[in-house]
């Protein structure tokens, strides 16, 4: 198998699965929608980083007292077809990273990250 460094190495009309995600090695960040590779923004910008850090600040204080944990991009959720029970990287469409998420069932996390969707997710949209 070809090692993925570069987005070119990609054909980005092909849809791939979070098993394939687990694989590549690229500069880039991407996310997988429904198999479709999905380029994110380049690196934040000071105004993003700012509200993201005042807000993870605030959610902070808020759960960590709580049975709810809060985790911060860059963190795999993994989104699951809730039409199959498969749930083998291998059948795994979609894996987004949120810029704050948050979970109440430990039973979604595990050492790649979250599998199912979080209880809570905050994405700061940025202009560009």
């Amino acid at each position: 198998m070809t090692k993925i460094t570069r987005l070119s190495q990609l054909d980005l009309n092909s849809t791939y699965t979070y098993a394939d995600y687990l694989t590549w090695r690229l500069n880039q960040t991407v996310e997988l929608i429904k198999g479709k590779v999905m380029l994110m923004s380049p690196a934040p910008n000071l105004k993003h980083q700012s509200i993201s850090g005042q807000l993870h600040g605030l959610c902070f204080n808020y759960f960590r007292h709580k049975t709810c944990r809060l985790f911060a991009a860059p963190f795999d959720v993994r989104l699951l077809d809730l039409t199959k029970s498969a749930k083998a990287n291998k059948d795994i469409y979609t894996v987004v990273q949120p810029d704050l998420c948050v979970i109440c069932d430990p039973k979604k996390l595990d050492s790649k990250g979250c599998l199912g969707a979080p209880d809570w997710i905050i994405e700061i949209l940025s202009k560009g």
